[in-house]
């Protein structure tokens, strides 16, 4: 039984889950801003302890990679690495907005249309990309400005269901008939469970020691205003 330790922080949400063959059995998150370093690794104890496990049962550590809030995703990175040097595991990494579109279509088995994932960035700008109901990548991961012909060809003849933080701020602004906006919060790691399981089975791991958060886009340092 391959029992994966999944841990998720690429945007508010700090979520922590575990899971035996794909199937979440433990889970523990919480939304709000800069809890990460605080709540992680309490998180991360919590889960292994309801399951009754402990750290050296555990056969892989997940990551959501991102992108995301770079700070979120600092920590979830370290902190998986940090598990998989102490403990000698394997690392997984699952990039997060399919980790998201997967958790739809596990709370909508029968949806039929796109999806498409949303993390904010900042003003009308998402990080996000395209799948189709299989989990097929039909745009590719990128940084977006949103206006109102944003996705117009695929919306033309597709419907799109749009979801995540960054969608909650486009609703006003994609208004095709075709745009249908989901505000339910897929940002949970045992939406991971079965990406992780998958990945394990096919021994996707990552390089520990070069490992790195999709971070797509440079980490701008912004200057406060100097005062009058």
């Amino acid at each position: 039984m391959a029992k994966i330790l999944q841990i998720e922080t690429a945007t508010q949400v700090c979520s922590v889950a575990l899971s035996i063959d794909g199937k979440t059995i433990s889970v523990r998150e919480e939304i709000g801003q800069n809890l990460h370093a605080s709540n992680l690794t309490l998180f991360i104890d919590e889960v292994i302890k309801t399951a009754k496990l402990t750290y050296h049962e555990l056969d892989a550590i997940t990551v959501s990679k991102g992108p995301g809030s770079y700070t979120g995703l600092r920590i979830g990175v370290s902190t998986a690495k940090g598990l998989c040097y102490a403990l000698d595991k394997p690392l997984i990494a699952i990039e997060t907005l399919k980790m998201m579109s997967a958790g739809f279509l596990f709370e909508n088995p029968n949806y039929s249309g796109l999806i498409c994932p949303m993390i904010d960035a900042r003003r009308m700008e998402v990080y996000t990309t395209v799948f189709d109901s299989e989990l097929n990548i039909l745009e590719p991961t990128s940084a977006k400005i949103i206006d109102e012909t944003s996705f117009s060809d695929l919306l033309a003849s597709n419907k799109i269901t749009f979801l995540g933080d960054g969608a909650e701020k486009c609703a006003e602004t994609i208004t095709h008939s075709n745009a249908v906006f989901d505000n339910t919060n897929f940002n949970s790691a045992k939406y991971l469970s079965p990406l992780a399981h998958d990945a394990f089975k096919q021994t996707f791991f990552e390089d520990v020691a070069y490992f790195e958060p999709f971070y797509l886009k440079d980490f701008v340092v912004t200057q406060p205003k100097k005062k009058a």
